[in-house]
């Protein structure tokens, strides 16, 4: 199966090359592009170096329009997987062989990673519970990562889905589009690690951001 992996990254140099290598690591016949979402520092000339392809965006536009204008610049045709992976999971992306391996012996249409617990405090669950309840009350559907950025789906539901989310919503509202297609949904511990938040002002106006965000995504599904 031909696979195409998409990190959308923004500011990304200190992690961009590792991702990049734990991705390059794995043995299948794949594509690695690096979506470029107006970073400001070395990003861009650093995911060049490695050899891969990227998709530049003039300015910052937030994940999901950045994949959705990446998807228009791809040709799907000879693609059978694709897969997203956020820029700073580092050499841990590599962990995404977990999440192809059911859509290649077609056991799921979709597979979410599950990630470790945080090590240090975060958020109190808000944002979290709120997709969780969402996907619960449309779809009927138990889901434990929720807003997990870390998934593997197959081409066929990308194209039955109308358009990816913009904004913090993204995820969200694609497990909720999917599984109302009638789509297999499932989730898998994976082994990776990311950029967490923490407890400050910046932190917790970020999460406003992605509740606003992830209840006008469920509200405009209900």
């Amino acid at each position: 199966m031909k696979i195409t992996v998409l990190i959308p990254a923004f500011n990304e140099e200190e992690n961009i090359s590792h991702t990049i290598d734990g991705l390059k690591k794995l043995q299948l016949e794949k594509d690695i592009i690096v979506i470029d979402d107006g970073s400001t520092d070395e990003t861009v000339k650093i995911a060049k170096s490695k050899d891969v392809f990227v998709i530049s965006i003039p300015k910052n536009i937030g994940k999901g329009r950045a994949i959705n204008f990446a998807l228009k610049k791809v040709n799907l045709d000879d693609c059978d997987i694709l897969v997203f992976i956020d820029g700073d999971v580092r050499e841990t992306s590599g962990e995404a062989i977990k999440l192809i391996k059911p859509l290649e012996n077609d056991e799921a249409d979709m597979v979410i990673g599950i990630l470790p617990l945080p090590e240090k405090k975060g958020g109190f669950g808000f944002v979290k519970n709120l997709s969780r309840w969402g996907i619960k009350n449309i779809c009927n559907f138990e889901t434990k990562a929720p807003l997990s950025g870390q998934r593997a789906l197959k081409v066929e539901l990308i194209e039955e889905v109308a358009k990816i989310e913009s904004g913090y919503g993204m995820e969200t509202a694609l497990t909720i589009d999917a599984l109302r297609k009638g789509f297999r949904v499932i989730e898998i511990p994976v082994d990776m690690t990311h950029r967490e938040t923490g407890r400050n002002i910046a932190d917790f106006i970020h999460r406003f951001k992605q509740f606003t965000q992830v209840l006008k995504a469920i509200i405009v599904r209900l």
